[in-house]
């Protein structure tokens, strides 16, 4: 999987968002500082959050951002397709609608089981969770597999 750089601050602010309490508003140029996101990429981010209903704006001297509910319920995988669409796609289709013709017709089921590891991983793991640094078991045991902090 390639994670974006926009998909990769997404989710950075959205962590922000999430270690503050559920009624303070936060502004861009916090969120920017904390993160070291350049801001004008922030803002395009925080619109895309906000259309996808993940954050609230207000503006105003006592405006800015806050999540639109509590982190807990706000997956990685929810800021992710809020920014760059489904989790995982072939040729701009979804796994389960490709089809290969002979020897390559298994493939289909490989990027099926891609997109299910990655679901795993991602729509079990809350802003909350990365916020509060205690993450699923599931990712734990994931990042304890042999080999896995081994670049390939």
């Amino acid at each position: 999987m390639r994670v974006s750089a926009k998909v990769d601050y997404a989710v950075r602010a959205a962590v922000e968002l999430a270690a503050v309490s559920d009624d303070w508003w936060v502004k861009a140029e916090a969120i920017s500082d904390a993160q070291e996101i350049p801001r004008k990429f922030l803002d395009n981010i925080l619109q895309g959050l906000r259309q996808a209903g993940l954050i609230e704006s207000r503006r105003g001297p006592d405006g800015g951002h806050r999540l639109a509910r509590p982190a807990g319920e706000i997956a990685i995988a929810d800021v992710i397709r809020a920014i760059d669409g489904p989790l995982a796609n072939v040729g701009g289709r979804s796994p389960d609608s490709v089809t290969f013709p002979g020897p390559a017709a298994p493939l289909q089921e490989v990027w099926v089981a891609v997109r299910s590891t990655l679901r795993t991983v991602l729509e079990e793991t809350t802003l909350a969770d990365v916020a509060a640094g205690k993450l699923p078991s599931e990712v734990d045991r994931l990042t304890k597999l042999p080999g896995a902090w081994e670049r390939r």
